[in-house]
C-alpha cells in the first residue's frame, strides 16, 4: 500500500505546488512509483509546473464522478518512468469533490503506487480538508513570516483533529516542516524569521529549508520541477528534503549568509 502524503499550508503563495512537483519528482528519481494529485479544483497549476498542461483530457473530478477511469485521467511524466500526475478540474467548484469519491480514488491509487502526494489548496475549505483527511504524513509549507507561520500552526491543529487517522483513533499524521523562500541576509537583518524561530513556534520536524532563488520561477515558467535543476540552491535543497523524507540524516544547507566574491558582488543575484 502507498504512503499518502499531503502538502499543505494555511496561506496561499508559499510554494505548495512547487513543493509537490519537486518532492514527487525526487521520489520518482529514487525509484519510487509516485503520483501527484492536484486538489485545487478551479485553480489548477500542478499541470503547468509539471509541463503537462496540454495533455490533460480527463481530470480528478471526472474520475470522482465516474465520467472517466484512472487510466484515462493519469498523465505519465515524459521525463521519468515512475511519475504520474492527476490534474484538477479548471471548470468545477470545490464542492465537486466528495469524501466518498476522493476515498475511492485514493484507495485505487494506493494499490498501484508507492507514494500518493496530495497537492492541497490553501486554507481550510473543502478541497484542503479532503486533501489532508486521508494522509499518513503531511509536509507543512511555510514562509519565514509571522502570518504564514501562524496560519501553518492552525493547519497543524486541523491535521491533528480532522483526519481519518484521528477519527479512527490511529497514530497521528506524521508532520514535517518545509520552510520556503528563506533569505539568510534578511534573517540576519531581522526582517524575516529565522529557522529556529519557526521551529520553536511550530514544534515539528524540519524537513528542509528552501532558499529564495530565481531558479524556482525559471523552472515553473519552463514547466520543469526545480529539483531537476541540480545546479541551483533550491534544487539541491529539495533533493536533500526528499532524502530526509525517506529517512536519511542530512545536515541543513543554505542557512547562513554567503560571502560573495567580487564577481558576485558586481553582478548580484542568487541562483
Amino acid at each position: 500500500m502507498a504512503k499518502i502524503i499531503v502538502v499543505t499550508s494555511g496561506k496561499g503563495g508559499v510554494g505548495k505546488t512547487t513543493t509537490s512537483a519537486a518532492i514527487g519528482t525526487g521520489l520518482a528519481l529514487r525509484g519510487h512509483k509516485t503520483v501527484i494529485v492536484d486538489f485545487d479544483v478551479g485553480l489548477r497549476n500542478l499541470d503547468l509546473i509539471m509541463g503537462c498542461e496540454r495533455r490533460v483530457v480527463y481530470d480528478f473530478v471526472n474520475v470522482v464522478n465516474g465520467e472517466a477511469n484512472l487510466q484515462q485521467a493519469l498523465i505519465k511524466d515524459k521525463r521519468l518512468e515512475n511519475l504520474y500526475v492527476l490534474a484538477a478540474s479548471q471548470t468545477r467548484d470545490k464542492d465537486a469533490l466528495t469524501q466518498e469519491g476522493v476515498e475511492k480514488v485514493i484507495n485505487d491509487l494506493a494499490k498501484d503506487f508507492d507514494f500518493v502526494l496530495c497537492d492541497s489548496p490553501a486554507g481550510i475549505e473543502k478541497g484542503a480538508s479532503l486533501a489532508m483527511y486521508f494522509a499518513d504524513e503531511a509536509i507543512v509549507v511555510t514562509n519565514p513570516e509571522v502570518s504564514s507561520v501562524r496560519d501553518s500552526d492552525r493547519m497543524l491543529g486541523l491535521l491533528a483533529s480532522k483526519s481519518r487517522r484521528a477519527a479512527n483513533g490511529e497514530d497521528p499524521i506524521k508532520e514535517h516542516l518545509l520552510l520556503t523562500r528563506y533569505h539568510p541576509e534578511r534573517v540576519s537583518k531581522g526582517e524575516m524569521l529565522g529557522v529556529e524561530d519557526v521551529e520553536e513556534i511550530l514544534a515539528i520536524r524540519l524537513l528542509g529549508v528552501i532558499p529564495e532563488s530565481t531558479a524556482v520561477l525559471k523552472a515553473s515558467n519552463a514547466g520543469v520541477p526545480v529539483i531537476l535543476d541540480d545546479q541551483s540552491d533550491a534544487g539541491q535543497a529539495y533533493s536533500d528534503a526528499v532524502d530526509r523524507l525517506l529517512g536519511k540524516e542530512l545536515p541543513h544547507r543554505f542557512l547562513d549568509v554567503q560571502k560573495k566574491g567580487w564577481m558576485a558582488r558586481l553582478f548580484g543575484g542568487r541562483e
